[in-house]
């Protein structure tokens, strides 16, 4: 474990491997911390086959400090994602993620396309019904906590309990927001999640896309998923300049399960370590 301040932040980290093997970082989904169950058995499959892992905590997960900088979560999260990985002289990395992992791995590919040497990428999160639910489980309802009960409800949530169990100072960094300029950061942060009817990715051009210009692997989601549709997939793959699909080693409805039963969403990734491998090693 080590810990360093990137962008005036705390990031919690870890480095698995060898320096000088081929860098891959992992990103994990939702506002889950680098502990969570399969991210590691995932980087350690990967150190398995040659190469060097980054675990990290974005800012807003695990042992890092909060933050609520930036136009919003993702692009705030792919920020320091790219000044860490200078920061570590990683050297060109394989951004490696999966749901809002895949999301902040596209936005710093496209921040910094210096940075990134592969794109590795699956349970992609858009259209409607998934955008309504991500910006209304990480923005609305976090406003209208703000707006009932002022910034002590917004610390009370159950949501960052594990932050601040794990980084007391984060209570304070909640605590010290202003009300009202909190509740419009969530505005503005929730516009990141209105599904657009021209790209699959909301205030994505085709430019955009054509920024992201390394090799990119993209998992097929599957078309019972609501939360990671196979359309959203098939979208990104096809405007990206240099991408290609590959089939998941799961059942489609794997996201679906866990959400009903033990909640580890991320305990399959594992699985992905020989395709992510063989893809690198091309």
């Amino acid at each position: 474990m080590a810990r360093i301040e990137i962008a005036g932040l705390g990031i919690e980290y870890e480095l698995l491997g060898n320096a000088g093997a081929p860098a891959a970082v992992i990103t994990p989904g939702g506002r889950y911390s680098k502990d969570a169950p399969g991210v590691r058995e995932l980087g350690e499959a990967l150190v398995e086959a040659g190469g060097r892992v980054l675990l990290w905590d974005r800012p807003n997960c695990g042992a890092s400090d909060i933050s609520f900088d930036g136009d919003g979560e993702s692009s705030l999260q792919a920020r320091v994602l790219v000044e860490l990985i200078r920061a570590l002289d990683l050297g060109p990395t394989a951004l490696v993620g999966g749901s809002a992992g895949a999301r902040v791995s596209l936005f710093a590919a496209h921040q910094d396309p210096a940075i990134a040497s592969h794109l590795v990428l699956w349970w992609i999160s858009g259209g409607p019904l998934s955008l309504m639910r991500l910006g209304s489980a990480y923005c609305a309802e976090l406003a209208v906590e703000a707006s009932v009960g002022g910034m002590e409800a917004v610390a009370a949530m159950p949501g960052w309990a594990e932050q601040i169990e794990r980084n007391p100072r984060n209570r304070d960094i909640i605590l010290q927001q202003d009300p009202r300029a909190f509740i419009a950061r969530m505005e503005r942060w929730g516009k990141g999640f209105v599904a657009s009817e021209t790209s699959p990715i909301p205030g994505w051009s085709r430019e955009d896309f054509a920024r992201v210009a390394m090799p990119v692997m993209i998992f097929r989601g599957d078309p019972a998923d609501l939360f990671h549709p196979a359309y959203i997939c098939e979208q990104v793959q096809a405007l990206l300049p240099n991408a290609e699909l590959a089939d998941a080693p799961w059942p489609g409805d794997i996201f679906a399960r866990h959400m009903t039963s033990d909640g580890k969403f991320f305990v399959d990734w594992p699985l992905l370590a020989p395709a992510i491998s063989s893809f690198l090693a091309r």
